[in-house]
């Protein structure tokens, strides 16, 4: 394994003076956290030279054969292609050593920003994420996680003002439901939310021309990737990203002088067409398979040799709360004490 990685410092050459990362992610649902279709958001960073990641998609679709104009991760996840999948990820593959993928749980993240909203302390959403996951059970837990993200969603589709009650009538049966319990404390707290609620949601109504949705998490994975890229060091950094429609002009200023003002040396966000860049193809193979090999392993489905092949690129500061998977991931649980400005 690369001793950059061992360390968790940045992996790759290191020789220019930026740094320049080709990123994509997989598993976008917007801000439908809890009734879209994936579990787990993964936003990917690679550090290739443009020849080499054209080399390695030349090499993929030899080994491949797919007559498809443009590949993307299911084609390696299919299981006849098992062994370039094991090839992409494995050392001597085109991207160990020069690669981060940034995971985030997404019932988690919900929680994550609950907390924040409504106490005004995210680490809280660690107890929130255990009375959800461990005792309320499997259809409450749904039913509160959906409220939550219904009250946090910047267009949740409802009528207007619905969705603050729904979210603590909600709250007020699952609280008297685990009364005297430790679950009925945890929820207790958000009771005492309902101002913030309410002045949440009539902020979005009276905020700024350029929002920054609290429940996509898109923008706080791309600060992340840049902050890991850039180190401790502060190593400037580019970032050459997929085109995304939520990466509008504003956003990305917005995105910059986060970063800025975290102490990460982000120089540029640059957008471009995927199939125009090798690397960011790379990315997007790479935030597809962690993606769909995390989310699996979440649902208790999960491959261990695929994680394990995952494990060298997931960044220690993804977005996680399942402690059943975490260690397979190499990442503590709940881990929301390391990331990036929401």
């Amino acid at each position: 394994m690369d001793p950059h990685q061992d360390s968790g410092a940045p992996p790759g050459d290191g020789g220019a003076a930026v740094r320049e990362i080709a990123c994509d992610e997989s598993g976008s649902d917007g801000e439908n956290l809890t009734g879209g279709n994936t579990d787990v958001f993964a936003h990917a960073g690679v550090q290739v030279p443009v020849a080499d990641a054209a080399r390695a998609l030349r090499e993929i679709r030899d080994r491949i054969r797919s007559p498809a104009t443009e590949y993307k991760a299911t084609h390696l996840l299919r299981e006849k292609h098992r062994t370039v999948l094991e090839w992409f990820l494995a050392p001597g593959g085109p991207v160990h050593g020069a690669a981060r993928v940034h995971l985030t749980e997404k019932s988690f993240f919900v929680l994550d920003r609950l907390a924040g909203v409504l106490l005004g302390d995210r680490g809280a959403a660690a107890e929130l994420y255990r009375t959800v996951r461990e005792a309320l059970g499997a259809e409450d837990g749904q039913r509160f996680l959906s409220v939550a993200n219904r009250l946090l969603r910047t267009r949740n589709g409802a009528e207007p003002g619905s969705s603050v009650p729904l979210f603590f009538e909600t709250l007020d049966g699952l609280r008297r439901a685990c009364a005297g319990t430790d679950a009925g404390s945890a929820l207790g707290r958000l009771a005492a939310g309902r101002g913030r609620a309410e002045a949440y949601r009539a902020g979005l109504l009276d905020g700024p021309v350029v929002r920054i949705p609290v429940l996509n998490p898109l923008l706080p994975a791309i600060v992340a990737t840049a902050a890991y890229w850039s180190g401790p060091e502060r190593r400037p950094v580019r970032l050459v990203h997929d085109r995304q429609n939520l990466l509008t002009p504003g956003r990305i200023a917005w995105v910059e002088e986060t970063a800025r003002r975290s102490g990460v040396a982000l120089t540029e966000l640059r957008l471009v067409v995927a199939r125009d860049d090798p690397r960011v193809q790379l990315a997007d193979f790479l935030a597809g398979i962690a993606r769909k090999a995390a989310g699996d392993a979440l649902r208790g489905d999960g491959d261990p040799g695929l994680v394990a092949l995952l494990r060298p690129y997931v960044d220690p500061a993804s977005l996680w709360g399942d402690g059943g998977t975490a260690d397979a991931l190499g990442l503590s649980a709940p881990n929301s004490s390391v990331r990036a400005p929401n």
